[in-house]
């Protein structure tokens, strides 16, 4: 499969706030709070902005199928723009989705509950035609909206805006941008936890979780947890400046 798309804006800070949003995993209500609270903070300072999801959108909470039936739709607030980065379990999900044989240990990892938001026990599904891949995947496919893996299929897996990278794991310290692989944009924990990017860039980026948003060396770590403690956190950017969006 080629490479996912990245999206670089250049040096320059952009007139707009940016809000990065942590791993979502299943969690719809949250997800709707947290953009209530961003709609608020841009009404109040007049200034439009751009919410960064940093992936993660399904498994483990109860409402993936709600996460992004929300996400792949249309969007008309135009002072409120949203750009959905991809993360490990949504790509996975697409994947079992198409061919379920081959990615099975996706339902150990939050698929159980995925699958049941789209109306589907995928254990009385596997013994109902005895784990046949081709009936799994007929039966999967019609349950999940073609939209739904479209967005997927589309998701970029960076963002860099002038100083700032927006990824849902983090990279590879020292390797240059270009020189990532999704692999690690996806998926890595160390060195790059321990050591930050060592390149010239603040990495915001989900994946580990932390009770509270990890301010690490050149990155700031939003997976809180949301399908756990119910808290979904969001980075706020202005001017350049980087803080937390409370409650």
């Amino acid at each position: 499969m080629a490479r996912r798309r990245r999206i670089d804006l250049g040096d320059a800070l952009p007139p707009y706030t940016l809000y990065a949003v942590g791993d979502v995993h299943g969690c719809l209500d949250e997800l709707l709070a947290v953009e209530t609270r961003i709609r608020d903070d841009i009404v109040s300072n007049e200034t439009p902005g751009l919410i960064v999801y940093l992936g993660d959108y399904v498994d483990r909470g109860p409402q993936s199928a709600g996460v992004l039936n929300l996400l792949s739709g249309p969007n008309n607030d135009k002072r409120m723009r949203r750009l959905p980065l991809c993360g490990n379990h949504d790509a996975i999900f697409a994947a079992f989705v198409r061919d379920p044989a081959n990615h099975m240990e996706w339902i150990d990892h939050g698929g159980r509950q995925t699958m049941l938001s789209y109306g589907i026990d995928i254990d009385e599904l596997f013994t109902r035609v005895r784990r046949r891949p081709e009936e799994v995947a007929r039966v999967l496919q019609q349950a999940v909206p073609s939209r739904h893996l479209s967005l997927i299929d589309v998701l970029p897996i960076s963002l860099r805006v002038g100083p700032f990278l927006f990824v849902h794991a983090g990279i590879r310290p020292g390797v240059t941008l270009q020189d990532q692989t999704d692999e690690d944009m996806l998926w890595i924990r160390e060195p790059f936890l321990s050591t930050g990017p060592q390149l010239p860039f603040t990495v915001v980026h989900g994946h580990s979780p932390f009770s509270e948003p990890d301010f690490g060396r050149s990155r700031i770590g939003l997976d809180t947890g949301a399908y756990v403690s119910g808290k979904l956190s969001v980075l706020k950017i202005a001017n350049g400046v980087p803080s937390l969006l409370d409650p």
